[in-house]
């Protein structure tokens, strides 16, 4: 395994020498750029923004303006245009921030292949996990994980779908927990889970007492959505087959305030299976009825990369994940 890893470090190292910098990088400029270099282009060009990206990476603005004018001082390259109200990446620029990107994700693939030497799920790892899964998921898994692989160490990052998707694909989280269906482009989805959607009312609903209800029979206006953003409103909407544009009576960025809200009866809310049993504890105020459209609803899925070098860990995490959910529901 330590032959392989140098291996990949020389070919890293020839990625720099023949590639990266269109012939612009010798020798000397190799020795001169770093990840950490690297990591502050990344971020700058990724919010086009100075301070937004220092901020990101836990720097001073004027920090990560004296490494950037260093790293272009370095190639002889103008990365960035920029002025007080704007930053431009340039044509060049753009080119040398796309072979550095893949060169940030070779060296965390080196990382990876070190560390999943050893026994699987022996070591740091990071999954991110989206909000309307945390909640319901984390309680449940995070003690049996602890019981089970007891020299693993977590790190959890909850976000919304787009943002992880995003980190897992750059390489800034190891795999992450999102509902499908969702555009991963390119990531390879492990699903572990499926479930239903569940109409939640007050007692003194109209719909109290319904074990079942369909779609049409919703009164689209007294039904209580997630706000834009969460991938838990397209999946309800989808499963209804309603319009995105059809006109919600609130929107909130829990389903804890919508339930709140039901109880209040300010109207009716979708939530998924997982989610009934902590956000329903006092169920003599609230009636639930399965929505009965076809199915499942939704699915829940680890995510990784093609080529992430943790696979078989990840493959052992989603059969636990399944194990431990069947055994509960």
């Amino acid at each position: 395994m330590v032959f392989k890893i140098l291996q990949d470090f020389n070919v890293l190292v020839n990625i720099l020498k023949k590639n990266i910098m269109f012939d612009l990088i010798n020798d000397k400029i190799i020795h001169m750029l770093t990840l950490k270099q690297i990591d502050y282009a990344l971020a700058v060009a990724k919010n086009l923004h100075f301070k937004k990206a220092a901020d990101e990476c836990f720097i001073s603005p004027s920090t990560l303006s004296n490494a950037i004018s260093e790293l272009e001082a370095h190639l002889q390259v103008k990365i960035f245009e920029r002025n007080n109200k704007k930053v431009i990446v340039t044509n060049l620029g753009q080119k040398i921030l796309d072979k550095a990107k893949q060169i940030k994700l070779d060296v965390h693939h080196i990382h990876e292949l070190a560390k999943h030497d050893s026994q699987a799920l022996n070591y740091n790892l990071s999954i991110g996990i989206i909000p309307t899964i945390s909640p319901y998921f984390l309680p449940l898994i995070l003690p049996k994980i602890e019981k089970k692989f007891s020299n693993i160490n977590l790190r959890i990052e909850e976000d919304q779908s787009d943002s992880l998707t995003h980190k897992v694909r750059e390489g800034d989280l190891d795999m992450a927990i999102i509902a499908l269906p969702y555009d991963l482009n390119g990531l390879v989805s492990l699903k572990f889970w499926e479930e239903d959607f569940y109409l939640i009312s007050n007692n003194k609903n109209k719909y109290h007492e319904k074990a079942e209800i369909k779609a049409n029979q919703l009164d689209q206006s007294q039904l209580m959505l997630l706000d834009e953003g969460h991938c838990l409103k397209d999946h309800i909407l989808d499963a209804c087959n309603f319009l995105p544009s059809a006109k919600y009576s609130i929107k909130a960025s829990t389903l804890n305030t919508l339930i709140q809200l039901v109880k209040g009866n300010m109207g009716t809310t979708l939530v998924p299976k997982m989610a009934i049993n902590e956000l329903i504890n006092n169920k003599s105020e609230l009636s639930i009825s399965h929505l009965n459209e076809p199915g499942p609803h939704r699915e829940i899925a680890l995510i990784v990369r093609k080529n992430y070098a943790g696979m078989d860990s990840a493959m052992s995490l989603v059969k636990f994940f399944k194990n431990s959910l069947n055994k509960v529901n």
